[in-house]
């Protein structure tokens, strides 16, 4: 893709903590892609974030960036609860849109949207970001390949910390009907990308539970009633047959991180470490098969590395400007790739099945 074709793309949450953390760093330097516009909720903050960012429209309404015909793309970075509303006039304006994941507060947003993308014959992008990770590509490539031979089990650990205190301005993702919490964000991008390398979740039994039900406010020294899930455990199956055993947790202190193991009648592959958004240079992928003594290093191949070194070097920048390289491609070759919103709804069914395992204590089937 050429310098003059760049995908001009229209940013709505530049004020916000991800958007300018993961998606300005990567829009910056990537050649397929720009900021052209951006949006806040004020004029004052939309013309300062522009000129931060050296862009020449600022709105603050999102209609009206809408009905710029320079916005090929708009790109939704702002909290779970408005990505709705935002998503859904970005679409009926014709506008191709890469919203950040969740893609809807709940299940029954994400399939409308889904279903208004495919009315409007745009393209759409979810941010499931570990989809465009060198490291998992690679891991996937690896298992499909029989690096392991037949997939006999799978286990996912993901243990964070830090669920006791929070800020008042974040203290709001302690309500689970806005859509924002371990269960579908920290878990939810586990779990994807545990499917995307060994498998769909075709059947699970779960517990959901809150075990910490109140949070302290460090600046307000109040606390606050907590319904949103810390800790997410399930078994179930994979299709092919694999069992599958999956544990995130956000514990007060010390989380041990992240690993995924993959044991086939051939080998064993583990993904270590990089649990989290933006470290994709911590993922370290060891395999290993029957005669090996023990576990070696897999490096991932560069062809896997889409984006220039400097995004590389860039933290949260890295696979969220992979993604936006794959979707720059997408829409100018008119074909259709992976995470977009009907992705994200398989995603939001399956978590769906999650809960009412845990809440009927009945094995729930997930269709496929």
């Amino acid at each position: 893709m050429t310098q003059a074709s760049r995908l001009r793309v229209g940013f709505i949450g530049a004020n916000g903590r991800w958007g300018p953390q993961a998606h300005v760093p990567a829009l910056q330097r990537l050649p397929e892609a720009e900021i052209y516009a951006v949006c806040t909720a004020h004029t004052d903050t939309a013309q300062a974030a522009a000129e931060k960012l050296g862009v020449e429209r600022a709105y603050s309404d999102d209609k009206a960036m809408d009905a710029d015909a320079g916005v090929e793309a708009a790109l939704v970075a702002v909290r779970v609860p408005a990505h709705y509303v935002l998503a859904k006039n970005a679409l009926e304006a014709g506008k191709h849109v890469y919203c950040e994941w969740p893609l809807g507060a709940n299940t029954r947003e994400a399939e409308e949207l889904a279903a208004l993308a495919r009315k409007m014959k745009v393209h759409t992008m979810v941010g499931l970001q570990r989809r465009a990770s060198p490291a998992y590509l690679y891991l996937r490539e690896l298992v499909k390949e029989g690096y392991v031979g037949q997939v006999l089990s799978v286990t996912l650990m993901h243990m964070g910390s830090g669920v006791l205190t929070r800020t008042s301005n974040r203290t709001w993702q302690r309500d689970f009907r806005l859509g924002a919490n371990t269960l579908t964000i920290t878990f939810g991008h586990s779990i994807d990308a545990l499917c995307m390398v060994a498998g769909e979740l075709t059947e699970v039994s779960a517990v959901v539970s809150t075990q910490v039900p109140q949070w302290f406010e460090t600046d307000t020294k109040k606390s606050v009633d907590v319904t949103s899930p810390d800790n997410i455990m399930l078994v179930g199956r994979l299709e092919g047959g694999a069992v599958v055993n999956a544990y995130v947790g956000v514990h007060p202190y010390h989380g041990s991180g992240y690993r995924l193991e993959i044991y086939g009648k051939d080998g064993t592959l583990a993904m270590i470490g990089g649990g989290d958004a933006g470290q994709e240079t911590k993922r370290k992928i060891m395999g290993g098969h029957k005669d090996d003594k023990a576990l070696q290093e897999l490096p991932v191949p560069d062809r896997l590395k889409w984006v220039p070194e400097e995004v590389r070097n860039g933290g949260a920048a890295y696979d969220v400007g992979q993604m936006w390289v794959k979707f720059a491609e997408a829409i100018r070759t008119n074909t259709r790739i992976e995470p977009d919103f009907d992705s994200a709804v398989r995603r939001h069914r399956m978590l769906d099945a999650i809960v009412r395992a845990s809440e009927t204590g009945q094995r729930q089937k997930i269709a496929l």
